[in-house]
């Protein structure tokens, strides 16, 4: 079952008059983070057609805020070309809770931990091609404890005003859905005292 479907209220019901119905699965690639492969279904119309789709196991993000500021994690994003400033996040392993991985990442990214990580949101990042799902979480009392980088993990940690934070939007140094996202929850708590 995709880990979307797993949380409460995640189920959607299906609309038969849009459903497409898969034929064959042809993978094309079995990477260490994710699988590609092109799918044959057949369309509404009864016509068929290729959808390229890409597996990814899933993953975590934490707002972590820390005496009003946000951890923010800087590093080289391939895909991009450049820097990239975040939120921590990361993959999720096998079988793996994702409150249990919002833990993990937040400490082995910012070398912080949090008291209580509220889930504010799961959701699709590119559901045109892919299903890799992200879960958010949020601490307001994020406390320092010991950074564990992966390897080849290169990383800065900075804590952000909220201000700054825009500011970074701005001028694009915050340019990921994930980080945008918690930024918006966070302006929106500030305003109505409630994550949810």
């Amino acid at each position: 079952m995709n880990a979307f479907n797993e949380g409460p209220g995640r189920a959607w019901p299906a609309n038969p008059q849009l459903d497409e119905k898969t034929v064959s699965t042809k993978p094309i690639f079995d990477g260490k983070i994710i699988k590609v492969q092109v799918d044959t279904v057949t369309l509404p119309d009864g016509k068929e057609a290729l959808r390229e789709v890409v597996r990814h196991p899933g993953a975590v993000a934490v707002l972590a805020l820390n005496e009003g500021k946000m951890l923010a994690v800087e590093q080289y994003r391939q895909p991009m070309g450049r820097t990239e400033i975040e939120i921590p996040a990361g993959k999720l392993d096998p079988g793996e809770d994702p409150l249990e991985a919002a833990k993990r990442e937040l400490e082995e990214e910012t070398g912080f931990h949090g008291g209580e990580l509220i889930r504010l949101h799961s959701f699709y990042t590119s559901p045109g091609f892919a299903d890799e799902v992200i879960h958010l979480y949020v601490t307001t009392d994020a406390r320092p404890g010991t950074m564990k980088l992966d390897e080849d993990e290169f990383l800065q940690v900075s804590e952000l005003t909220l201000e700054e934070a825009y500011a970074c939007i701005r001028d694009g140094r915050i340019a990921d859905a994930k980080t945008i996202m918690a930024v918006y929850a966070w302006h929106l708590f500030t305003l109505t005292g409630q994550w949810n």
